[in-house]
Order: C-alpha cells, then structure tokens, then sequence
C-alpha cells in the first residue's frame, strides 16, 4: 500500500483544513494510507518522511524553519512525489526560494481576485493527465504564476495574449512534481474536473 502525508495549515482563506480532507478521501478510495498533519513538523520527521511515496502540502503562506524544509526538499529529491494545488504549493513559504525552485512557480497575482470568469483549456487531449476531461469553465481566482521555463505545461488559462500554466509537472531529482493552480477553496476543488486533475496527478506523481 502506497503512502501519502497530507499537510494542510496556513492562511484560513483556503480553507485548507477542507481542502485536505477531500484530498485524504481521495487518495484512501485509490488505496492509499493517508496521514493528515496540521502541523509542519510533520516534514522533520524523518522516519514519517521515509516512508512516504506522496506529500500533499496545503499550506498558503506562512514560515517554515529550515529544520522542516530540508527534509521535504530532500524526501522529495530522492523519490517521492509531490503534488498540491492553488496557493497551498504554488504561494507556500514566500521567502523560501528553494521550494518555489522544486514547485516550478509562484503565484504572483490573481487580477480580479475571487469571482473571476475563465476558461481552462487542455494542451494536448491526448495527454493521459487530461485525456477526456476537456476544458471547462471555472469562476474562482485566475492566477498569474511566475513559471519555470523548464516545466511540462498540461493546461493553460488566457491573460489576454499571454498562455498561462494552470497545470504543469517536473521533476526534482528522482521525484516528480504536479501543480494545478485551481482550488481557491473547498469548493473548486471539490468541481469534478478539479477533482480528478488532481487524482490523476496525485497517481503520477506518487513514487
């Protein structure tokens, strides 16, 4: 059975504590053991850290000590997966730059703020991330990332003429890394396109 450490906290407007627990339901339908960590401790446990195939971080902004990231950097460089969503990776740890260097971005403007109307379009429907869900329409925060060039882009949302990354992976060293931008709150998540983007990713990302 594969493994997976959920860490939710941060900024309350993201309702991560939700968030989390859609995501623990998720992986525990796909077999997973799940553990559910409100606290970044979680990641300086080495033993806990070990063991894992997946961390799911939900965590938007705040302060993390070096003693919590260097092991998540380091679990992650050497075979789990990672993979999260919106500002619980994609705006974590503003100061840490070595972690928005593992992501591949960081949120840097969502124009309009909540409420905002917007496609998602899938790059290739061929792609089994995407394969079959086709693009939808969201009415959320539409964020502008600050994106790795080196990144694997699997949908994209338009700013005017600028195609933006809403879904993309990578890797850092031996583990694999996917984003989606969606999931504001609960509620986005919980959307069955959103939903299952993410199950896909969390399966592809999983070591």
């Amino acid at each position: 059975m594969k493994k997976a450490l959920i860490v939710w906290g941060g900024w309350d407007g993201h309702q991560p504590k939700e968030v989390g627990e859609i995501f623990a339901g998720l992986l525990r339908e796909e077999g997973f053991d799940v553990t559910v960590s409100g606290t970044l401790d979680a990641f300086a446990d080495k033993e806990l850290m070990a063991s894992q195939d997946l961390i799911v971080p939900v965590w938007t902004m705040g302060q993390i000590t070096q003693e919590q990231l260097r092991p998540l950097l380091d679990a992650v460089q050497a075979g789990c997966g990672i993979a999260g969503c919106h500002g619980g990776m994609g705006d974590s740890f503003r100061n840490e730059t070595d972690f928005q260097y593992m992501v591949g971005g960081q949120w840097v403007a969502h124009p309009g703020n909540d409420g905002v109307r917007y496609d998602v379009n899938m790059t290739d429907e061929n792609d089994p991330l995407t394969s079959g869900i086709g693009d939808f329409e969201v009415v959320s925060e539409q964020y502008y990332m600050h994106v790795d060039p080196a990144v694997k882009v699997h949908a994209t949302t338009n700013f005017g003429d600028v195609k933006m990354p809403v879904v993309w992976t990578k890797t850092w060293g031996q583990g694999r890394v996917y984003y989606n931008s969606l999931g504001h709150q609960a509620n986005i998540v919980a959307m069955p396109q959103t939903l299952e983007l993410m199950r896909r990713g969390f399966l592809w990302a999983a070591r």
